[in-house]
């Protein structure tokens, strides 16, 4: 380090150098002209008003050392034996014993970590000192919020009591509301019970009229039951003189029997088209199988099957193939039995051609044109038929049920063939 280099010690020894000079500055002789009048002032003004000059003026060694002297006179031990590291480097580099060089190196570098260490010091203290400002700030501001809170909840409490108040005259009225309406509840119930005593009395005066009217209604009922007894005798001797009478007519005008049905025409175009239909869906029918033979047994009668609605009902696993074949083997007897004419109607909507089917004898057999789902092909079959035939529909499908039976039809649901043919 140069020996006149005061700027190159740390901040703390440079200023313990010019204490020590401003300590002895009286003492030391031949002072310059600058340092004179500092001189004077006391030890304490010395140092803080004096610094400039005394920094300038060590910057001569004749000065420092004429210094040194003094301070090294005034000095208890050697440079190396202060305890204080800045006192160590200012009287090192003052007196400049022998190896002052290393005294004050060491004594530098421990001024040196002292300063960074004061320097995180400060910058921790910096930032708790921030950090406090910011927790001081946080809780000024929940102290605003607290208040601003406290203040509402004020006002709710003053609200809450006008309530109450409110309330409670609201409570008072309806007490006395209350008491009025069970007083006129008394009155209607003193006035019910009159009324119910006056409408007893009018019920049991009522009853013995009813109890009138029905005995002069049976007896009325006999009288009818037995003119209806004898009108029906009279129509049904006038019924067979008719049958008599239409039987010898046929014979004496020898007319031939009758052929075909008003629907053939219409089963033999729809037989040349073929084709497709859709799946119905099942509705139970009123019929029973007995009822469905009466049916067939009478004259004329006609009986029109929806084909897959009865056979995907009986045998839902089998293929359509097995379903016709096993449907139109059944229907055989009952056709045999009955004599009805019976026209089975298959959808056949996904396929373009007709498939091939064995058809008993008395059986005919329809697949609906392509387009057309066989529900309808049943509906032109009815339409077709004279009012007042008996004319049979087999299908659960309600939509078709109900219209047959708007045409005139009866319509029987699958179930009530099935269990007619197993029987």
């Amino acid at each position: 380090m140069p020996a006149g280099a005061l700027d190159a010690l740390p901040a703390a020894a440079r200023a313990r150098v010019v204490a020590l000079t401003a300590d002895v500055l009286p003492a030391v002789v031949r002072l310059p002209p600058a340092l004179r009048r500092v001189a004077e002032f006391a030890p304490a003004r010395r140092a803080r008003l004096g610094t400039g000059a005394i920094t300038a003026a060590l910057a001569d060694d004749e000065f420092r050392e004429r210094v040194a002297t003094q301070v090294g006179a005034r000095a208890s031990g050697g440079p190396g034996s202060p305890d204080d590291a800045a006192e160590r480097a200012a009287l090192a580099w003052l007196l400049r014993p022998e190896g002052w060089d290393d005294v004050l190196g060491a004594a530098v570098v421990e001024l040196a970590e002292r300063e960074g260490t004061a320097r995180r010091e400060e910058a921790e203290a910096a930032r708790l000192r921030q950090r406090l400002e910011q927790s001081e700030q946080t809780l000024r501001e929940v102290r605003a919020a607290h208040r601003v809170q406290v203040d509402e909840l004020k006002a709710e409490v003053a609200t809450l009591r006008r309530k109450l108040g409110e309330a409670r005259a609201g409570d008072r009225g309806a007490r006395e509301e209350a008491d009025a309406a069970i007083r006129a509840a008394d009155r209607v119930r003193a006035e019910a019970e009159v009324a119910s005593a006056a409408a007893d009395k009018e019920v049991r005066r009522l009853r013995a009229q009813v109890e009138r009217v029905e005995a002069e209604l049976s007896a009325g009922r006999r009288t009818a039951r037995a003119e209806r007894d004898e009108g029906t005798l009279r129509a049904r001797m006038l019924l067979d003189t008719v049958i008599e009478a239409a039987g010898g007519l046929q014979r004496e005008l020898a007319l031939p029997p009758v052929s075909g049905a008003p629907a053939d025409r219409l089963e033999q175009e729809l037989a040349e088209k073929g084709a497709p239909a859709e799946a119905s869906t099942a509705v139970p029918g009123g019929a029973t199988p007995v009822m469905l033979e009466q049916y067939l047994a009478l004259p004329r009668a006609r009986l029109l099957v929806d084909g897959y609605n009865v056979s995907k009902t009986a045998w839902p696993e089998s293929s359509l193939e097995a379903q016709r074949t096993r449907l139109l083997t059944a229907l055989a007897p009952v056709v045999a039995r009955t004599g009805a004419e019976t026209t089975v109607v298959f959808d056949a909507a996904s396929s373009a051609t007709r498939p091939v089917v064995r058809v008993p004898r008395g059986v005919k057999v329809l697949f609906s044109p392509e387009g057309v789902i066989a529900d309808d092909v049943l509906r032109d079959l009815v339409a077709a038929e004279p009012r007042g035939r008996m004319v049979v529909v087999v299908s659960s499908d309600r939509a078709v049920a109900t219209d047959v039976s708007r045409a005139g039809a009866r319509a029987v649901a699958s179930e009530a063939l099935l269990a007619l043919l197993a029987r």
